[in-house]
């Protein structure tokens, strides 16, 4: 069974961008040639391949042909690249990467920097948390992930780059207020927390090791940027858990200080890529092998 290009990009784009009305301008076309190349692709496959929503989303099936069409795209980037073409589908590919928010905030942009040195390619980063960045890549939504899923998915490849070491941390004058009876199951309970979203869980984590089963139901502040974590912390809203690259100066200097000894957490990171034979990803994989060996990440010994 043959399956029409331009239909494919067409659905990778109208997934992408999460409408029909934004993948016809990616495109340069209009909206309804959009929708015919999608329904023509879905009566080719036989089966319904986007939930007509809003945004719009990949049904599994059609999941598999988006994974399908990014790969396509960029082993086309490849080839062209190679003979040295100047076309739309050299400068304008772009590899869809998933990467865990603190990772964004330390060592990652070094890794994108390496990237542009070596490919004309660009980067679709999309930042979720590191426990769930996986989930991307099994959908078939992104070519790449920094994860802290240590077994590799189905169809991709697996490097170690080391951990991001976090550390439990607030100012004096809280751990005054708060600890200075100790760290405990009851002034934890009392102590304001900052929590990045609904997904971090690493502050429950540390939570758990000093207070087992107990219920922890603490005053909570939810901030959704690794950088307002160290301003609230530093500004005393909370204990929270920081990455250590971005407070190792509030630490030298005093401004932060540990809840209590032993207060760190290392999360394991990796590096997972569809099994595609191609020189960008390549690229991108020695790009991010390299900055992370160099952004502050814990190596194992």
């Amino acid at each position: 069974m043959k399956i029409d290009h331009g239909n494919l990009r067409a659905l990778a784009a109208v997934v992408r961008e999460g409408s029909f009305e934004r993948a016809a301008a990616a495109l340069n076309v209009t909206p309804s040639a959009v929708s015919q190349r999608i329904k023509s692709l879905e009566a080719r496959m036989g089966r319904l391949l986007v939930q007509r929503t809003v945004p719009v989303v990949a049904t599994p099936d059609g999941q598999v042909l988006v994974q399908l069409a990014d790969q396509t795209a960029l082993l086309e980037h490849d080839a062209l690249d190679r003979l040295g073409l100047e076309d739309d589908a050299v400068t304008q590919a772009s590899l869809t990467v998933a990467v865990n928010h603190d990772s964004l905030e330390t060592w990652f942009m070094d890794a994108a920097r390496r990237f542009a040195a070596r490919s004309r390619a660009t980067l679709d980063l999309q930042s979720e948390d590191q426990d769930h960045t996986a989930a991307l890549l099994r959908n078939g939504s992104v070519l790449g992930a920094v994860t802290a899923l240590a077994d590799p998915v189905q169809g991709c490849r697996l490097h170690a780059l080391g951990s991001m070491r976090y550390v439990a941390t607030c100012t004096p004058a809280f751990h005054a207020q708060y600890f200075s009876a100790g760290v405990n199951a009851r002034t934890l309970a009392l102590a304001p927390v900052l929590v990045f979203n609904r997904k971090d869980a690493l502050q429950a984590r540390f939570a758990r090791k000093v207070m087992g089963d107990e219920p922890w139901q603490p005053p909570v502040w939810w901030l959704p940027s690794s950088r307002a974590f160290v301003q609230a912390t530093r500004d005393g809203l909370g204990w929270t858990m920081n990455p250590l690259p971005l407070i190792q100066e509030e630490l030298d200097t005093g401004a932060l200080v540990p809840l209590r000894a032993r207060a760190t957490e290392d999360v394991p990171l990796y590096w997972q890529h569809w099994r595609v034979n191609s020189q960008a990803m390549e690229a991108l994989t020695d790009a991010v092998l390299a900055a992370a060996a160099g952004g502050g990440l814990v190596r194992r010994r």
